[in-house]
C-alpha cells in the first residue's frame, strides 16, 4: 500500500471546496485559512452566504479567496467555473467534494427530476465532473496533492428511507477509492484520494434522524478536524464513528435476513429515518415528496 507524506502546511497549496457556503463546506474552508493556504476556492449556489465566509476567510487573514456560484449538478457550469478558476487562480492542489442533498422517503414518493435526478447528479456525478475536471492538470503538475471524497455510511449499508442517497453515495465510495486505486497503479502517487464514510452529522441536513446504537450523531466540528487530518496524511478512508466499521463487517458475515433482524430490532439502523425533516429550502412541489435538504453539508 503506498504511504503519502503528511502534508505539514498548506502555505504553498491550492485549496477548492465545493458546497462550501454553509454547514461542513464553511469549516472546511475555515480549516484552510487556519493552515494558511495559499488560496482558497469556494463554490456554491447561494452566493449571499458564499461571500459571507469568504469575508470570515478574509478577516481570518486569507489573501487569496476565490469564490464562484456554481449548480455542480450542471456540467456545463462545472466546465465554466473551472476556466474560471485557471484563470484567476489556478489548478487546486486540493479538492474537497463537499456538497451533497438528501431526501429522505420511501423510494416510490421521489420526484422523478428533482429528487432521483437531482440527488445523483448533485451527489454521485458532480464530485465525478469537479475532480475530472482538474486531475489531469494535478497528475502532470507532479505537486503533492490531495482529493477528499465526501461519500456516507449510507454507501456501505441499506437503510430504507434512503434508497436514492444511499445509491448515490455508494457510486461515490466505488468510484472513490477505485479513483485511489488507478492513481497508485499509474504510478501517480502523488495525489491521495480519501473516502469519508460518516453517519449522521448534526449540520441540520439530517435533521430528525436518530442515530443507531453505538452509533451517536456527529458533531461537525469534530468530524471536519478528523477528515482535515486524514486527508494531510493521505489516508485511504476515513469511518466515523467506529460503529460504522463493526456494522460493515456483520453485515459482511451476517446471512441477509440474520443482519435485517440485528440492523432493524437490535441496532436501530433500518428505523433512524423515520422521522427525518431535513433543513427544508424550498417547499415540495407535491404532498407526497420528500423534504429537501441544501446542497451542502
Amino acid at each position: 500500500m503506498t504511504r503519502h507524506h503528511t502534508l505539514e502546511s498548506l502555505s504553498g497549496n491550492t485549496v477548492l471546496i465545493t458546497g462550501a457556503a454553509m454547514g461542513m463546506g464553511r469549516l472546511y474552508a475555515h480549516l484552510a485559512a487556519r493552515d494558511h493556504a495559499a488560496a482558497i476556492i469556494l463554490w456554491d449556489l447561494q452566493a449571499d452566504r458564499l461571500q459571507e465566509v469568504a469575508d470570515e476567510l478574509r478577516a481570518l487573514g486569507s489573501r487569496t479567496v476565490h469564490t464562484e456560484v456554481v449548480d455542480v449538478s450542471d456540467l456545463d457550469a462545472i466546465e465554466t467555473a473551472a476556466v474560471s478558476v485557471r484563470a484567476n487562480v489556478g489548478t487546486p492542489d486540493i479538492l474537497i467534494n463537499n456538497a451533497g442533498i438528501v431526501r429522505g422517503a420511501y423510494f416510490w414518493e421521489h420526484d422523478q427530476r428533482r429528487d432521483v435526478a437531482g440527488t445523483m447528479a448533485i451527489n454521485a456525478l458532480a464530485p465525478m465532473h469537479v475532480t475530472r475536471e482538474f486531475l489531469p492538470e494535478m497528475i502532470a503538475g507532479g505537486r503533492e496533492s490531495r482529493i477528499v471524497n465526501i461519500a456516507s455510511a449510507a454507501g456501505l449499508l441499506s437503510n430504507p428511507r434512503m434508497s436514492v442517497y444511499a445509491s448515490s453515495k455508494w457510486a461515490v465510495v466505488g468510484w472513490s477509492d477505485s479513483l485511489r486505486l488507478e492513481l497508485e497503479q499509474a504510478g501517480h502517487r502523488h495525489i491521495a484520494v480519501t473516502t469519508f464514510c460518516p453517519s449522521y452529522i448534526t449540520t441540520g441536513m439530517f435533521e430528525g434522524a436518530r442515530g443507531p446504537l453505538l452509533t451517536p450523531l456527529l458533531d461537525p466540528e469534530t468530524v471536519t478536524e478528523r477528515v482535515w487530518a486524514a486527508m494531510r496524511q493521505g489516508a485511504p478512508l476515513l469511518m466515523m464513528p467506529w460503529s460504522v466499521k463493526l456494522s460493515t463487517a456483520l453485515r459482511g458475515v451476517l446471512p441477509v435476513r440474520a443482519w435485517d433482524v440485528l440492523a432493524d430490532r437490535v441496532f436501530g439502523v433500518y428505523r433512524s429515518m423515520e422521522h427525518f425533516t431535513g433543513r427544508a429550502t424550498a417547499k415540495p412541489s407535491t404532498d407526497t415528496a420528500p423534504p429537501a435538504t441544501a446542497a451542502s453539508r
